[in-house]
């Protein structure tokens, strides 16, 4: 299979069917410790409850960390994946040997969440103050008009978000598993998530079904869907970097 070389990291190309094969081993890995895996989930969503209760420095904490318990979570699918007994100090792992590289991880996730949002809002505000100054803001056409930049807006946003998830999606794991430099981490995720488009827009498929149906018991499905997703992930991971 053709290879991409990033910072002395190599990113394989897998079958596209790879991205529908990782959701069946995931369940599979996750049948070991189900339990477990559950109250883990439950356990990061009061985390993301509470700290989205906090005004401002909330958020910001919980992008900052979100690599950090990524990575910990990674970690404790390998120790899953070679017959280790899964733990609720598993969460902590990252934070023993890898807090410092994971944490400007998530300062640079942070920084660019806030350059797309800066954007959005800018063409967001310049509509408006364009329609007020014409007089349109209480017509029709003005409201329509309003719309149509607001989807823009949206559009835009999520054109900007897509290269940046790429880049964030497995930089967690080269840093805990290979000790690569943040950096680097991020060039490497996205030439993996590149030249892997098509098992991405596989897997992204199945996501979507699957977030629905959990979604529909009172979210609770998301217990369950949670750890997948760092299983997933793991098995992603390994498949594209050859761990």
């Amino acid at each position: 299979m053709a290879e991409i070389n990033d910072g002395g990291v190599q990113a394989r190309g897998v079958d596209a069917g790879r991205g529908i094969n990782w959701w069946g081993e995931a369940w599979t890995l996750f049948q070991k410790n189900a339990g477990l895996w559950v109250v883990i989930a439950l356990i990061l969503l009061i985390g993301v409850v509470v700290l989205n209760f906090i005004p401002f420095l909330g958020p910001l904490a919980l992008t900052l960390l979100t690599p950090v318990i990524t990575g910990s979570c990674l970690l404790a699918a390998r120790k899953t994946e070679q017959g280790g007994a899964l733990e609720i100090s598993d969460l902590g792992l990252a934070f023993k040997e890898h807090l410092n590289p994971l944490l400007v991880i998530g300062g640079l996730f942070l920084a660019a969440n806030i350059v797309i949002m800066v954007v959005m809002g800018i063409l967001g505000f310049g509509a408006v103050m364009g329609m007020g100054a014409g007089g349109a803001a209480h017509s029709a056409g003005g409201m329509m008009a309003a719309f149509g930049v607001a989807m823009l807006a949206i559009l835009v946003g999520l054109a900007l978000f897509v290269p940046v998830s790429m880049a964030i999606w497995f930089a967690p794991a080269l840093v805990v598993f290979r000790g690569v430099a943040p950096v680097n981490a991020l060039k490497a995720s996205f030439a993996g998530c590149l030249r892997n488009i098509v098992p991405f827009l596989l897997y992204s498929i199945v996501f979507f079904v699957v977030a629905i149906v959990a979604s529909i018991p009172f979210f609770l499905g998301w217990l369950v869907l949670i750890p997948l997703l760092v299983l997933t992930t793991y098995l992603a991971y390994r498949d594209i970097f050859g761990d």
